[in-house]
């Protein structure tokens, strides 16, 4: 293994990585040759894959033009370009497109512009943003106050004001059926108790990611749950925004994943697969109806330095075309049938894996103590790193997180990019499964080795 001299890099973890060499497909490779298979997309980023000839060129064209461009000094040819195709992919009547560089961006941006969007229609009352548990929206404060997810926020207490919460959907935890309506009634309505127990006066929106990203696993909403809480917004007067920073693009099979449930919602924000790791890019995309009282009243009292750069924007423009051209939204949903079939069929070899749930290439599988009672394992087990750690070693990257808020529980998260084959499914699978033999030897978890 190559000698690495210290580094003055600030890391998160003292937990040190190999260099990295090149990428391409879906493969990445270290300085030392070794060779990983991209499982999770970076952190469900790398949508179309690695070094993309085509997005490349798009960007050495653009690099030749100019490389920034600040929005109050100038339009460019990339941003109103990528701005006019956002809307037209966006549901209708959410035409307005404010860019950002990134997902916490993205959200903070939904919450101001939602924040003034009341004061401008005299409704200053209105500042609570009611937001799941778990969740996750972002690192900045002001979408860390929207998470919830403990060790997260917790050390940020004292600086934050932290907005009320409301259990997410995780039916599969509750013992209930999450096919029927009843189930997405029961917890829809958990948002309308919430909002009478705040007073709907003081209630400003309901923000929610249409499937779950990491906090949860790629959680599904149950039957009829995104439709009545647009029900339960409209009627309250709330805004109801959706945090499509990791399903937009295309992942869940469908460039939106609200289009799933045929529900608008007022403002929706965007990011990681919207450049695909090109270029830091991220969008908030809001009804006109929002937008126009905030201009008339003095306009958006909000910014980023790098908010439209074009050279983000012709990255951006250059990834949907591949999406578009390549078919790419089509393969998720069909390669992900497959591998989330293949997912499913490890739980008849591993015991300890409870779950598996998603859409198209958004996919997670849970790991348990016992089926019956979802008890999570052990928490000193440390499921959630030890199993990463050695899928890493093995050559595979997956992503996981602590499923219930951060404290127990252990999902990963498996989300190739959107360039999958079905023969690629079968290595993810083998390496899959060998990383799980691997755990279950090392905890004395039990497997079945003989199982089909």
């Amino acid at each position: 293994m190559t000698e690495r001299p210290k580094s003055n890099l600030f890391y998160q973890t003292r937990l040190r990585r190999p260099a990295l060499a090149q990428a391409r497909g879906i493969y990445m490779w270290d300085v030392d040759g070794k060779r990983y298979l991209d499982g999770s997309s970076g952190a469900m980023v790398c949508n179309i894959g690695h070094s993309n000839p085509h997005v490349l060129e798009a960007m050495r064209r653009q690099m030749e033009k100019s490389t920034f461009g600040y929005r109050l000094h100038f339009e460019t040819e990339p941003s109103e370009r990528l701005a006019t195709k956002a809307a037209a992919l966006a549901p209708d009547g959410l035409e307005k497109v404010f860019f950002v560089s990134g997902g916490s961006e993205a959200v903070e941006s939904a919450v101001k512009l939602a924040r003034q969007y009341a004061l401008a229609i005299r409704e200053g009352q209105r500042y609570k943003i009611i937001s799941r548990y778990p969740s996750y929206h972002g690192s900045t404060l002001g979408a860390l106050a929207l998470t919830g997810y403990a060790p997260m926020t917790a050390p940020f207490d004292p600086m934050m004001h932290q907005m009320p919460k409301i259990p997410a959907p995780r039916a599969y935890l509750d013992g209930l059926d999450m096919t029927q309506e009843k189930t997405g009634q029961h917890y829809a309505d958990m948002l309308e108790e919430r909002i009478l127990q705040e007073g709907p006066e003081t209630v400003l929106a309901f923000i929610v990611e249409p499937v779950g990203g990491a906090s949860t696993g790629a959680l599904v909403p149950p039957a009829g749950y995104m439709q009545r809480i647009r029900e339960i917004c409209s009627r309250y007067g709330i805004l109801l925004i959706h945090d499509e920073v990791m399903t937009g693009g295309g992942r869940t099979g469908r460039f939106f994943a609200a289009e799933h449930w045929d529900v608008k919602p007022d403002i929706l924000v965007i990011s990681k697969g919207f450049a695909a790791g090109y270029a830091p890019l991220g969008a908030m995309i809001a009804d006109d109806a929002i937008v126009e009282p905030v201009l008339a009243a003095g306009g958006f009292q909000h910014g980023y330095t790098y908010a439209g750069n074009p050279l983000a924007c012709a990255a951006g423009l250059a990834v949907i075309e591949e999406i578009e051209i390549q078919g790419m939204i089509g393969n998720a949903t069909k390669v992900g049938n497959v591998l989330k079939s293949e997912l499913e069929t490890l739980m008849t070899r591993y015991p300890f894996i409870g779950d598996v749930r998603g859409m198209g290439l958004l996919l997670a599988f849970e790991l348990v103590s016992d089926r019956q009672s979802m008890a999570p394992l052990p928490k000193e087990l440390n499921a959630f790193q030890r199993l990463v750690d050695i899928a890493y070693d093995k050559g595979l990257i997956i992503y996981s997180r602590r499923t219930r808020g951060g404290h127990d529980g252990d999902h990963f998260l498996v989300c190739p990019p959107m360039i999958t084959t079905a023969e690629d499914v079968g290595e993810i699978m083998d390496l899959l499964t060998s990383a799980l033999d691997a755990f279950a030897a090392e905890t004395g978890l039990p497997a079945h080795s003989n199982a089909a």
